[in-house]
């Protein structure tokens, strides 16, 4: 706790130096993760107590296994995160808010002493990530705001399983703590699609061994073909974003992008709707493209898939030592940006990185 409150204390001295408005958004979110850690009892006192419901307990027990498999077979860090449990009473634990200019795929950044520069906003209540998303749009930018269901603290606090996620499958569950466990071991400020997709390369290959080892068959089947509807459904965001990111450029006038604009992402809700036919009807994608598609939804899948593929092609080098693996994004995390994003790009070759900067897969929200 006194870790909490020193950083709490710094955090608040930088917001008023900052000025009223970021001291009210600091405020609240030291306030929130506060009491996310007022709430957090140890795993074995919650799986002891005759209370837990059985389900529950069982969940429990599940994630204890996990967070042992974390680190023992995948070198993630052996800490307190994860190791105690906390029912914070509502759905998610966060809302962020996405938003990226009328003609640009480009995300707008929100900068912090902590976090450095990332390419959305968080709060602890719906209403004020509402609130803010609003002055945005009236502002003219695209806006995206959606629930988060678990965030890490960078290692600044022993992160907390939370209700918000506890009960997803287990290879979801698997997947949400070695996904936030990965941001522990590296971090970037100011590069939220490098640290995003560093940490869904770690899932994805967490997933892929946990499975190995502890799944079913069928367990096994249904996360393959799930992996396969998320890469089918990224790949179709990704080629749009290229199209209105190489569309925008144009020398046109306001009205011809608008009409330009809408057009392409009428065409992206017919060619969704052909990619569910071939999933044969799975309907898990439908609720991103309610209300329909801006800017600001490309953006935010952008920042945590658009360097994968060339993470996928470090670890591959390594010949999946994960030891190795993180040393090397270590190594490429101190390099500047633009000598990191021309390995990166390398390394993804002859996939093109698309030049931009959440969060999405069929459970995804972290």
């Amino acid at each position: 706790m006194r870790r909490a409150v020193v950083l709490a204390g710094a955090v608040a001295a930088v917001a008023v130096a900052a000025g009223c408005s970021t001291l009210s958004y600091y405020g609240q979110a030291i306030n929130g993760h506060l009491e996310v850690m007022r709430r957090a009892e140890p795993i074995p006192a919650r799986i002891a107590d005759p209370a837990t419901p059985p389900e529950l307990r069982a969940k429990l027990e599940r994630v204890v296994a996990i967070r042992e498999f974390a680190s023992r077979e995948l070198a993630l860090p052996d800490n307190g995160s994860y190791r105690a449990y906390a029912d914070i009473g509502r759905p998610y634990v966060l809302w962020n808010v996405f938003a990226a200019p009328e003609f640009s795929v480009e995300p707008q950044q929100s900068c912090f002493p902590v976090a450095g520069c990332v390419t959305y906003r968080g709060y602890y209540q719906q209403a004020a990530a509402d609130a803010y998303g609003a002055g945005l749009s009236k502002d003219g930018y695209d806006v995206h705001v959606y629930g988060v269901p678990a965030y890490s603290t960078l290692g600044w606090f022993d992160d907390p399983v939370l209700n918000t996620f506890v009960r997803y499958p287990d290879a979801e569950l698997a997947r949400l703590v070695f996904h936030e466990l990965a941001h522990q071991v590296v971090y970037v400020k100011g590069d939220t699609v490098f640290n995003e997709s560093f940490a869904v390369a770690v899932e994805e290959e967490g997933v892929r061994r946990w499975l190995e080892r502890n799944g079913t068959p069928a367990e096994r089947d249904a996360y393959a073909a799930a992996r396969q509807r998320r890469a089918d459904f990224v790949r179709l965001v990704l080629r749009y974003r290229e199209r209105l990111d190489a569309f925008y450029r144009e020398a046109l006038p306001v009205e011809a992008k608008r009409e330009g604009k809408t057009k392409r992402l009428g065409e992206m809700q017919v060619d969704y709707r052909a990619l569910k036919a071939s999933w044969g009807g799975f309907a898990g994608y439908d609720r991103w493209f309610e209300g329909g598609v801006n800017n600001a939804k490309l953006a935010s899948v952008a920042t945590y898939e658009e360097l994968v593929p060339a993470f996928r092609a470090l670890l591959a080098r390594e010949n999946g030592d994960l030891p190795r693996f993180y040393a090397a994004v270590k190594a490429l995390a101190k390099l500047d940006k633009a000598e990191r994003d021309a390995q990166l790009d390398a390394l993804a070759e002859p996939t093109p990185r698309s030049g931009g900067q959440a969060q999405i897969t069929e459970v995804r929200g972290e």
